[in-house]
């Protein structure tokens, strides 16, 4: 709970504050049953109507004061706990965008989710209402037993003989609350998750009509999280009734045994009101012990999640002090690289020893069979990934030493599966551009070869494209995600097969529209068309994670080993591709 305190201790002036409120508040509130006592004792022994008026007014006029008080006091410590929560908010949210890739592969969106949204409220009800009420309590229970001990020690024992019972089931229900808080918590997110990927991948239930499954699958985690919930419902339905019980048998022996001592003479009937009076202040929070002690395990099982996620340090990230290369040229060398995905480290090496230089300004193709490590390969350059062994080098300079910024920023990668956010086609070219520059985003869907298909949108570049596109086809994703990158315009251009999905006389197209743009900076193209490779300055083969061989189109067909298999391979898909 350090990590919470940190955030509490921000607002702590605001806290002090409201809690001096609060303790004011409930100052006066006491004074209440001790004014009953007066005026019942001023009645029994022959006051006027005077007198009782008086009481009256100053009861009306404490009640009024100390309204004041408490709705200030709940103000202030309210709204401190919705800031602790939207600065909690905002704090989570940066670190998980600071996680690198790796981290996303192991964890589900849903469960994120969930503790993004739901966890964090929670943790916001424990810091407002929950510190309101531990406050409170307390501040309650001293004022109320050192009076009611003034009056009588005896009855005041009597009252409180119940308590220690009810102290001792507190204890033992608090754990058994923790656990079942937490599961309902895990349940939410595993229930996120399993909606969010049935929304998310819609076209593949309804392609393969697995709805039904899908239903059945969902209802199954649903009638579990229900369960779970009703357990911990019962759990906290059981203390409430138990903390009315307490305080109704402590009212029933004050009746009793204070009763016998007004009859006896020992105790007045304005001691006895009065005594009544702070047992019924007491009552208040001795129910709302149960809530409060609901919103204590709620709010630490909620912490104990996000404490999970600020735990994950981010793997990549830029060293200290780190400066750009400038003037920067594009040379690109990969020194021996070794590399596994995190996760896998009894897995074979999915690069293993590579060793590749590519000139400032060239134009390389990257083939090999499928899994030989193209993929990975780029994404090493703007470091989604580092390497276990080697090192990858811009211009010399090994892209860990690189504040991770300015690398992405110079080297811009479109990857094989293209996302695109649930905005308008223009938001999604110019997500890489500091201001908006329409402009610049009209110049790079026309590169990209989109602007023909803009006629045929209802609001052109304003069109919303849904969620992860999908209201445009797969050529058309491909090639807005390209516009993006070309919008940037960084010095090193990385294709990952960014144009599978078009056909081949677009991607020829495509392609001879970008050779002015190739010209000015360093460019890989991660390719399966004859017709893309031919033209590259160099063409590096990765065979099994290894380079098999380097060279030119016509100096690898003629000598090479794989490349002329995979050349052959090629030709031949894209003469079915024409049929």
């Amino acid at each position: 709970m350090s990590r919470l305190w940190r955030y509490v201790l921000r607002y702590r002036l605001r806290y002090v504050g409201g809690i001096t409120c609060l303790v004011l508040a409930t100052s006066l509130v006491m004074t209440v049953p001790w004014l009953y006592k007066r005026a019942v004792d001023a009645i029994a022994a022959g006051a006027g109507m005077g007198v009782l008026v008086r009481y009256i007014a100053a009861i009306v006029l404490i009640a009024a004061v100390q309204g004041v008080f408490r709705t200030y006091s709940r103000f202030v410590i309210f709204n401190a706990g919705r800031d602790i929560e939207y600065d909690l908010r905002n704090d989570l949210f940066q670190h998980l965008l600071e996680l690198p890739v790796g981290f996303y592969q192991q964890r589900q969106t849903g469960d994120l989710m969930s503790r993004l949204v739901n966890d964090v409220t929670a943790v916001r009800m424990l810091l407002g209402p929950g510190i309101l009420n531990f406050i409170n309590t307390p501040v309650y229970y001293v004022y109320g037993l050192a009076i009611m001990l003034s009056l009588d020690a005896r009855l005041t024992l009597a009252a409180l003989v119940v308590y220690p019972l009810a102290l001792i089931f507190v204890k033992r229900v608090s754990r058994l609350l923790m656990e079942r808080t937490l599961r309902v918590q895990e349940g939410l997110a595993e229930l996120s998750s399993c909606a969010q990927e049935n929304l998310s991948g819609i076209h593949v239930v309804k392609a393969y009509a697995a709805e039904a499954h899908q239903v059945r699958e969902f209802v199954a985690l649903n009638a579990r999280f229900q369960e779970q919930n009703l357990r911990l419902a019962r759990t906290r339905g059981f203390i409430g009734p138990v903390m009315n019980i307490v305080g109704g048998v402590g009212g029933l022996v004050v009746l009793w045994y204070g009763g016998l001592h007004v009859i006896a003479g020992r105790l007045s009937v304005g001691d006895l009101v009065a005594f009544i009076g702070y047992l019924h202040l007491l009552a208040w929070p001795t129910m709302a012990l149960g809530w409060m002690l609901s919103v204590l395990q709620r709010g630490r099982a909620a912490m104990q999640r996000l404490n999970e996620l600020f735990a994950v340090a981010p793997a990549i990230a830029s060293p200290p002090g780190a400066r750009g290369v400038e003037p920067f040229r594009g040379e690109i060398a990969l020194e021996g690289v070794t590399f596994r995905y995190p996760g896998r480290p009894d897995a074979a090496p999915v690069l293993d020893g590579v060793d590749v230089t590519i000139p400032a300004g060239a134009t390389v193709a990257l083939v090999g069979r499928t899994g030989a490590g193209k993929s990975t390969l780029v994404q090493l350059l703007p470091r989604l990934f580092d390497v276990d062994a080697g090192r990858v080098l811009l211009d010399g300079r090994d892209v860990r030493d690189l504040p991770l910024a300015w690398l992405r920023r110079h080297v811009g990668l479109v990857p094989q599966d293209p996302f695109l956010f649930s905005r308008t086609i223009a938001e999604n070219v110019a997500f890489a551009l500091d201001h908006d520059d329409p402009r610049r985003v009209r110049d790079a869907v026309a590169m990209a070869g989109l602007e023909r298909d803009l006629g045929e949108m209802p609001k052109g570049l304003d069109t919303l494209v849904g969620e992860r596109g999908i209201t445009l086809s797969g050529g058309q994703k491909q090639r807005a995600t390209l516009a993006r990158v070309l919008a940037a315009a960084p010095k090193v251009l990385v294709l990952d097969d960014a144009l599978s999905s078009v056909d081949a006389a677009t991607e020829r197209e495509i392609l001879d529209r970008l050779r002015d743009f190739f010209r000015d900076r360093t460019t890989i193209l991660v390719a399966h068309r004859s017709t893309t490779v031919q033209a590259a300055d160099l063409i590096v083969v990765l065979d099994e994670g290894r380079v098999a061989e380097i060279g030119d189109h016509e100096t690898l067909l003629a000598r090479g080993r794989v490349y002329p298999e995979l050349f052959r391979q090629q030709a031949l898909e894209v003469e079915l591709e024409a049929i």
